[in-house]
């Protein structure tokens, strides 16, 4: 039997990286899964690997800075499964474009803001009728340890991830009465491909992730912490932040 046996998921940004980890645990876990995301090809990849392993998975595209399209993903997804029990925001991101406050681009700290904060909400707001409609369910928002910690260089980005911690507690509270719990994974480095292409060729950040406490964390790790808050293992959970920072935030 498996921990989302008779749930259905959306995963945005499940098109590589973190999130198609997630779609592929998600359903041998029993979720039927929405994969969601810019890129149809990757997301056909996604979810043809899935099926192709005897689980359930479609492929909903989804601009998430864009009302029509979160909304028109949400309720295709919700109406080709029958409900909506599980959102994980995934999706979001930094730059290179990044940078202290007084030198970065504003277009990225609007860029951060759409795409990470707004595009969480949005995703959220949509997806909330339907799981209240299925009797309740979880969210499952990413933020950052730089929204936990003071790090430099990342200005944008941090206030973006910042926003989403304070947005999980707020609804957290919200939409309780509805059965609905609301929490936040908290990542530090995450040895994604696009990481580790970083880490073999920035010196500066592969001092600073040799410093974690237990060394980077892969997708497989953070799948894992999202697989849990999306289970009704973590039914009594809501509000919190779950660390997946190898002790970043303790060191």
């Amino acid at each position: 039997m498996g921990r989302l046996d008779g749930k259905v998921a959306i995963i945005t940004g499940a098109t590589s990286g973190i999130g198609a980890v997630a779609a592929r645990l998600f359903a041998a876990e029993g979720a039927k899964v929405a994969v969601s995301g810019r890129s149809a090809e990757r997301g056909a990849a996604v979810v043809e690997g899935i099926r192709a392993a005897g689980f359930e998975a479609a492929f909903f595209a989804a601009d998430f800075d864009e009302t029509d399209s979160v909304g028109a993903m949400v309720d295709a997804a919700a109406a080709h499964f029958g409900g909506l029990h599980v959102l994980y925001n995934n999706a979001g991101g930094s730059s290179a474009e990044d940078g202290p406050l007084t030198e970065a681009p504003e277009a990225e700290f609007w860029r951060c803001m759409r795409v990470d904060l707004f595009g969480t909400w949005l995703t959220s707001r949509h997806a909330i009728p339907h799981m209240r409609k299925s009797g309740g369910g979880s969210i499952i928002n990413s933020s950052s340890i730089v929204g936990a910690m003071g790090i430099p260089n990342r200005d944008a980005y941090t206030a973006a991830k910042g926003g989403v911690i304070a947005l999980g507690r707020s609804m957290a509270v919200e939409f309780a009465p509805d059965n609905i719990r609301v929490n936040t994974l908290v990542a530090g480095a995450v040895g994604t491909d696009r990481v580790m292409k970083f880490y073999e060729t920035e010196p500066h950040l592969k001092a600073q992730w040799d410093a974690y406490l237990l060394g980077i964390a892969t997708p497989e790790d953070v799948a894992n912490a999202a697989l849990f808050l999306a289970s009704d293992e973590s039914a009594r959970t809501t509000g919190h932040m779950l660390p997946v920072d190898s002790g970043i935030l303790i060191s």
